[in-house]
C-alpha cells in the first residue's frame, strides 16, 4: 500500500509538471514577444489627425496597412515609431513636420502660363496635375490659382509644414 502511494504520488508530480509545461508553452506560442525592427514586414492600423484634432488618414474600415520597416515605404516619423513595437501594442507618435512631409517650401508654389498645360487638361482651382522638373522627375502639384492667361500650382505636399499625430496599433510582424 505504501508503495501504491508513493507510484500515485509520483504520477501526481510528474502530471502536474507536464500541466505546468504545457500550459507555459501554449500561452507563449500564443503570444508574439518580437518586437519591431528594420526589415521586418508588419501590419498596422493607425489614425492620422492634426496638431488641432482634423483627422487626415485612417486604415480603420480598411484593412490593416502593411508596409517593409527600414525601406522608407513611410515617412521617417512613423517608421521610427514603429520599431520595438510588439504585437497588440498601441501607442501615440508625434511627429514633426522634419520627419513627415517636410516644411513648406515657398519655392514649390509656381506661376505659369495656361498654354504649357497639356490641351484638354481641366485647369479649375482644386485640380491636381502631372508635371515633370527641368531634371524630367514627375511631380503632381496642385492647381491654387487662375488668373488670366496664368495660373499657379502648388508644389508642396498638402501636410508640408504640418506636424503630425498617429495612434498605432500594430497587428502583425510577418
Amino acid at each position: 500500500m505504501k508503495r501504491t502511494g508513493i507510484v500515485l504520488m509520483s504520477l501526481l508530480m510528474i502530471a502536474a509538471v507536464a500541466l505546468i509545461s504545457c500550459s507555459g508553452s501554449s500561452s507563449s506560442s500564443t503570444g508574439d514577444s518580437r518586437q519591431v525592427k528594420n526589415g521586418d514586414i508588419i501590419q498596422v492600423n493607425y489614425t492620422g489627425t492634426l496638431q488641432d484634432g482634423t483627422k487626415f488618414d485612417t486604415s480603420i474600415g480598411r484593412g490593416a496597412f502593411e508596409f517593409a520597416v527600414g525601406k522608407h515605404q513611410v515617412i521617417e516619423g512613423f517608421e521610427t515609431g514603429v520599431i520595438g513595437m510588439k504585437v497588440g501594442e498601441k501607442k501615440v507618435v508625434k511627429i514633426l513636420a522634419e520627419q513627415a512631409y517636410g516644411q513648406y517650401r515657398k519655392d514649390l508654389v509656381i506661376t505659369t502660363l495656361k498654354k504649357d498645360f497639356k490641351a484638354g487638361v481641366n485647369l479649375t482651382v482644386g485640380t491636381v496635375v502631372n508635371s515633370v522638373d527641368q531634371n524630367g522627375n514627375p511631380f503632381q502639384a496642385t492647381v491654387i490659382k487662375i488668373e488670366g492667361d496664368t495660373v499657379t500650382v502648388d508644389a508642396n505636399h498638402p501636410l508640408a509644414g504640418k506636424d503630425l499625430t498617429f495612434e498605432i496599433e500594430l497587428v502583425k510582424i510577418l
